[in-house]
């Protein structure tokens, strides 16, 4: 299995979840945390009462912020040099996957990642929620819940720690397909 993780968090401006308000990307090579990059998006769309209460993050907070359109330059050879990681990884990459579609942004059609939410739930059964917070505060990472870099960053200590405490990763691969938006293929 590569040794390089990508572990990142979205923010999204409304309940349709096809634009990007945030996005914090945490780089794991060698178990260790390298690399860290984190900024505000301009959705180009309206923001939602409970996603402003949520995440904290307003139409004025991103008026002058990139759009993804613009970002995706910069982040796409982050985003395309290990495997990804997300704390329900399926919404993320759906969310993803639908900048991608509306920005009219080609990129590969598959990629594989990992689900720090799943890797939780068979590493510490006992816990009565496997939500971000929950296992943050279970391990003692530090959370600022909602802020796309604090969100990503304890998302790759989640992972580290599992790594270092012999999990086999390897059973949670997962492969995701950008056209269909979906899980396509699992490994057992």
């Amino acid at each position: 299995m590569i040794d390089r993780f990508i572990a990142f968090d979205v923010e999204t401006p409304n309940g349709a979840n096809d634009r990007m308000s945030a996005i914090g990307i945490s780089v794991i090579e060698d178990n260790e945390i390298v690399r860290e990059f984190d900024t505000l998006i301009n959705p180009e769309t309206y923001f939602d009462p409970f996603n402003i209460q949520l995440t904290g993050i307003t139409s004025y907070l991103v008026e002058d912020a990139p759009t993804f359109g613009q970002l995706w330059e910069l982040i796409e050879p982050l985003m395309s040099s290990g495997i990804l990681l997300a704390h329900n990884a399926p919404f993320d990459l759906g969310v993803l996957a639908r900048c991608l579609r509306a920005y009219e942004i080609p990129w590969k059609p598959y990629a594989d990642y990992i689900c720090t939410c799943r890797v939780a739930r068979a590493c510490w059964p006992q816990l009565v929620n496997h939500r971000l917070n929950t296992v943050s505060d279970y391990l003692g990472v530090s959370l600022d819940h909602h802020q796309a870099s604090s969100d990503a960053r304890a998302c790759a200590e989640i992972f580290c720690r599992a790594r270092k405490d012999g999990a086999r990763l390897s059973r949670f691969l997962r492969t995701y397909d950008f056209e269909m938006m979906k899980t396509v293929w699992t490994r057992r």
